[in-house]
């Protein structure tokens, strides 16, 4: 199982150097991936359920040029509140600074207010969703996407396509996100599941994939700042048996994550050296 580091993009007033420097370190520890989440428009007032600061692409941009191979993916792209060329060229340059680096981590979103705040019709966002997911990835092909109820036709140039196709991983568990997974997911993204109904949603998942294979992760937040790494440890443990590739963890404000992010790295490569 692999674990990664979900930035603390989601904090008030935070210089992104300061989350720049989390991604370094991630990376010198030895984690899989860095992670950020995106919101463009939250209510006031802003609190821990939001996520996305400074806009998510951007900071991985400038993560990708002072890191070398750490993988750099969105937690999640709230999907139906992007335009899918401006998108698909986002990713594609994105991937094309860090080839085989980027993993486009989906959603459809939550809340309506957000929504109404760029006048986007709420009711609309799963298939809006999937015609943008579908657009991106013809883009991407260097095929002509096919015709959209929401969207312009993407006739045209399109420049830079990736060195490769850019991997899509869905967060959710909604019975949509399943059936989406299932459709076009390389990888799929829980969160705020025991790790019993972890095991059983992968099996469900799994059930709906069969004809391919699809990574399965989950995004942790340490319960607390008293939560101690040992204790978090054991967690990852029981995320493990129960069938996880990857666990993405939250550690919390910037300021105090260096010393857990090690304290965790250290322990965790220690136990799976023997």
């Amino acid at each position: 199982m692999k674990l990664s580091v979900a930035l603390s993009n989601d904090e008030v007033g935070i210089d992104p150097r300061s989350i720049v420097t989390q991604a370094r370190l991630a990376e010198e520890l030895g984690y899989a991936g860095v992670w950020v989440p995106d919101h463009l428009l939250p209510p006031k007032p802003y609190g821990d359920v939001y996520g996305g600061v400074h806009e998510a692409l951007m900071l991985l941009s400038h993560v990708a040029a002072v890191t070398s191979w750490v993988t750099l993916g969105t937690t999640v792209i709230i999907v139906p509140l992007r335009e899918p060329v401006l998108l698909a060229k986002q990713l594609s340059t994105l991937e094309r600074l860090a080839p085989g680096r980027v993993v486009f981590g989906v959603g459809v979103g939550w809340d309506a207010s957000e929504f109404d705040a760029l006048g986007v019709e709420f009711a609309e966002r799963g298939a809006r969703a999937d015609e943008t997911i579908d657009m991106i990835q013809a883009l991407h092909r260097g095929e002509a996407p096919a015709q959209s109820r929401f969207f312009g036709s993407g006739a045209g140039v399109f420049e830079p396509r990736p060195t490769a196709p850019v991997p899509v991983m869905v967060g959710g568990m909604t019975g949509p996100a399943f059936r989406r997974a299932a459709r076009v997911a390389d990888r799929w993204q829980a969160f705020g599941l025991t790790p019993q109904e972890f095991r059983t949603k992968r099996e469900e998942l799994d059930r709906l994939s069969a004809s391919r294979q699809i990574s399965a992760g989950i995004m942790l937040s340490r319960e607390s700042s008293h939560e101690t790494v040992a204790q978090l440890l054991d967690r990852l443990h029981a995320y493990e048996s129960a069938g996880a590739d990857e666990v993405t963890i939250h550690f919390g404000a910037s300021a105090q994550t260096s010393a857990p992010m090690t304290e965790l790295m250290d322990r965790w490569q220690a136990g799976h050296r023997h």
